[in-house]
C-alpha cells in the first residue's frame, strides 16, 4: 500500500515539474512578444515563477494559475520588473510599467 502512494506521488511530482517546465516556456515566449509589441528590449532571456496558485478559467474548471516576473528596458539602460499571469497555458493577464521612449 504504501509503494503505491510513494508511486503516485513521485508521478504527481514528475508531472507537475515537466508542466512547469512546459508553462515557463510559453512565458517566455509570451514575455519577448510583450517587449517586441511595447518597443522595449526583453532583458537575460529568462522569466521566473514569482507565484503558483489555482484558479476558474471561463468553464468554472480549476486550472493552475502562475505569475512570472521578466525584466525589460526601453534604452537598455534602465530596468523595469513586468509580470505576465497564465491560467494553464492562456495568458489571462500582463503589466509592463509606464516609460518614456526618446
Amino acid at each position: 500500500m504504501a509503494e503505491w502512494a510513494l508511486l503516485a506521488i513521485l508521478m504527481a511530482g514528475a508531472w507537475y515539474w515537466m508542466d512547469t517546465i512546459s508553462k515557463r516556456e510559453i512565458a517566455l515566449k509570451i514575455g519577448r512578444q510583450l517587449a517586441e509589441r511595447c518597443h522595449l528590449q526583453f532583458l537575460d532571456e529568462t522569466v521566473a515563477c514569482a507565484r503558483v496558485g489555482f484558479a476558474r478559467d471561463g468553464n468554472g474548471r480549476m486550472q493552475l494559475q502562475r505569475t512570472y516576473t521578466f525584466d525589460v528596458s526601453s534604452q537598455g539602460i534602465e530596468r523595469m520588473a513586468c509580470h505576465l499571469q497564465l491560467r494553464g497555458g492562456q495568458l489571462v493577464a500582463w503589466h509592463i510599467p509606464p516609460y518614456v521612449t526618446q
